[in-house]
């Protein structure tokens, strides 16, 4: 029987680019108070700042005759490239990759004698990445007692290797780079070429590829040339708010129906705010008019070029107010004259175009934000507003996938109970209807970040979950075991995978209601980023790799058949002895267990309660360990019948196999019934090891 293969779609390089856009970005954007603070201490205290002072900046000498260091100086020397290594490292491989990378940075640093923006960017990931690598080789390996020091000490002498590397290797290569690239602007501004550059940004910040040129080359160019020069043009080659803002003046004086209508509002976010993706349909919506946005931005270039005007440290966002704040002294007219000029030349030739082009705007503005949210990979947070698809959705309403579903997380309080379990129901079903490559995995609320298309969460937790995955459909649901949610999470999943599909719509359902769906916006496309860390797979070979038996972490002595407690809270207590006779936990594990069941139940349905820990007492688990206790009489849990509790501790993904078995075992109703059934412990290990197998 032939079996019939699907191929993938291929990632456009468009998309690559703003994938490196976007992790170029990631590094910067974190540390962007950082440029700020060292750009206002430039501005003020340096030999030409508005407040000259010696030892801060860094001019004249002390009373020993010694030159003043000041702050300017080592700032933008050490602690922002440090800082940008260091978020790099961590973005690839958390803390312990930060560190690393901030240590080789420094051999860069050093070896070059300039700011190392690009080195930074370099070493930072590139230490993280290969120390995560090196962590592979003996994971698993290291005797007990003995973590601690392995891990330091192969820390260490990797990041000393890096450093040497770095010295030696790295920084003769981006000095020269960076002298060539510097060599190639300078050519531009000399020969006054660098207007030409606007033929290239405008059009790239449509695309959403301004992340990979502004953070990626002219941030770090800007820097040298502002340490060097007191200021930069190039901070404003993609930053200067006029090319959009001249746009939509012209709609909103020659536009029509709903684009000239929400233009104006579009226009203070925009100009304000510093948003500018705000007035990325408007050009979509008639392509023509980024001439508008070429042409203003030209104007603005060459106006700083013809005034010698600059900015001392990088404006993010690209409001009028941060560009202000980051003015030079002695750039303040040049500056103004290029925002409004540019705003200027944008409106009339924008205008020209809307005036003599026919077209429908009321129908297209919510087209072109659809096209743009698709070329961005996720929902717009700003650009929503245009249609009022935010409103709706906030209200209850429904919620819009630009793109096929990829990514799905459970959230609950500590990451490893009740999300665990609802994850591996949840992963089976849309594995059986036929979608294995949707990724369903499980994370604490701490851990959370906006990189997931859809978030699953109890409902008492959902509005923790959203301020931090805003751009995700977010279910709300009151049983993990077997809500009817998860059949219209499994037909969102197919029906924004299907072929051709460009949006989907959410659930339409109150986020209020027990067991409801609350439906955000969304528009996690293919490029949706990787789970955040700290987050576990549950069931299926991912958890299997862990590599934990259900004799380690369900032993025998862990299984009671006939429970004593009668309450909820005596259940608690009874689960939680058994973990300490396991001696997986102290007493404030058990303590915790009680803290997490006041804030959110536990109560997973199907007769089955697991309570756990809250995250913050993680640090009170000794190893990862199971107590199942069966109350054939039923126990009151909050309302709910509960006949099985299943204690759960657990360190990284050591017990999840475990509850992936229970998970599986409790959406059988004939293995519920085998279970009721039981007349010894082995046969409850015997049920759950034949699952899990």
């Amino acid at each position: 029987m032939a079996t019939e293969t699907v191929a993938k779609p291929r990632t456009s390089a468009r998309v690559h680019v703003q994938k490196f856009g976007t992790f170029l970005s990631g590094m910067i954007m974190p540390n962007i108070g950082a440029f700020i603070a060292w750009g206002l201490i430039t501005a003020l205290f340096i030999e030409k700042g508005w407040i000259p002072v010696p030892e801060l900046g860094g001019f004249g000498t002390n009373a020993a005759g010694k030159p003043n260091t000041g702050l300017v100086g080592p700032m933008i020397t050490y602690l922002l490239p440090l800082l940008i290594a260091y978020t790099g490292g961590r973005m690839v491989y958390d803390v312990r990759g930060g560190v690393v990378g901030a240590i080789g940075t420094m051999g860069v640093i050093i070896g070059a004698g300039i700011p190392m923006f690009i080195g930074a960017m370099i070493m930072g990931p590139l230490g993280g990445w290969t120390m995560k690598k090196i962590d592979s080789l003996w994971d698993g390996k290291i005797r007990p007692g003995f973590e601690m020091l392995v891990n330091n000490f192969s820390a260490g002498i990797w990041g000393a290797i890096l450093a040497l590397l770095g010295f030696y290797g790295i920084a003769p290569l981006v000095s020269a780079f960076s002298t060539g690239a510097g060599n190639v602007v300078q050519f531009l501004v000399n020969n006054g070429l660098l207007p030409l550059t606007s033929i290239f940004i405008e059009p790239a910040k449509v695309l959403f590829l301004n992340n990979a040129i502004n953070h990626g080359v002219l941030t770090p160019l800007g820097i040298q040339q502002s340490l060097d020069q007191g200021k930069s043009i190039l901070f404003l080659l993609e930053a200067n708010p006029g090319p959009g803002l001249g746009l939509l003046l012209a709609y909103m004086f020659f536009g029509k129906g709903a684009a000239k209508a929400s233009a104006p509002g579009a226009a203070i976010i925009h100009f304000l705010g510093g948003i500018h993706e705000i007035y990325f349909p408007y050009v979509l919506m008639r392509p023509l008019l980024i001439l508008a946005t070429i042409a203003g931005g030209m104007t603005g270039i060459a106006t700083l070029a013809i005034t010698n005007s600059g900015l001392v440290a990088p404006s993010a966002p690209g409001s009028i107010f941060a560009v202000l704040a980051q003015t030079s002294r002695d750039s303040y007219l040049g500056v103004i004259l290029a925002v409004l000029l540019a705003t200027a030349v944008s409106f009339l030739v924008a205008s020209v175009i809307l005036k003599t082009t026919k077209h429908s705007d009321e129908v297209d503005l919510n087209d072109a934000t659809s096209r743009m949210e698709q070329m961005k990979g996720k929902k717009s947070s700003v650009a929503s507003t245009l249609t009022g698809a935010r409103a709706a959705a906030g209200a209850g309403g429904v919620g819009v996938l630009a793109g096929p579903v990829r990514n799905i997380v459970f959230a609950c309080d500590a990451g490893m109970g009740s999300s665990a379990m609802g994850a591996s129901v949840l992963r089976n079903k849309i594995k059986a209807a036929g979608f294995p490559d949707v990724k369903v995995t499980n994370a604490s609320i701490a851990n959370l970040n906006d990189t997931y298309d859809v978030v699953v969460t109890h409902q008492d937790l959902t509005e923790r979950a959203k301020p931090a995955t805003s751009s995700a459909v977010h279910y709300s649901v009151d049983n993990f075991m077997n809500s009817p949610r998860y059949d219209e999470i499994v037909e969102l999943v197919r029906e924004s995978n299907t072929e051709g599909s460009t949006a989907t719509e959410g659930p339409d359902a109150g986020a209020g209601t027990p067991g409801g769906a609350s439906a955000s916006q969304s528009a996690r496309g293919p490029a949706a980023g990787a789970a955040a860390a700290g987050t576990t797979a549950v069931g299926g070979s991912e958890t299997e790799a862990s590599g934990a038996g259900t004799g380690e972490i369900l032993a025998r002595e862990s299984v009671v058949l006939n429970g004593s407690a009668t309450t909820r809270d005596a259940a608690i207590d009874e689960a939680g002895r058994l973990l300490l006779a396991r001696g997986a936990v102290d007493e404030d594990y058990v303590r915790a267990m009680h803290e997490r069941e006041q804030s959110v139940s536990t109560y997973m349905g199907s007769f089955l309660a697991i309570p756990h820990g809250t995250n913050a007492a993680k640090d009170h688990i000794r190893k990862s360990a199971v107590s199942v206790i069966r109350y054939p009489d039923g126990i009151d849990w909050n309302g709910k019948q509960v006949k099985f509790v299943v204690g759960v501790a657990g360190i990284n993904n050591e017990h999840l196999h475990i509850l992936s078995s229970i998970a599986k075992v409790f959406t059988n109703k004939e293995q519920v019934a085998r279970l009721e059934a039981a007349t010894s412990e082995d046969e409850i290990l015997e049920l759950f090891g034949k699952v899990n197998a």
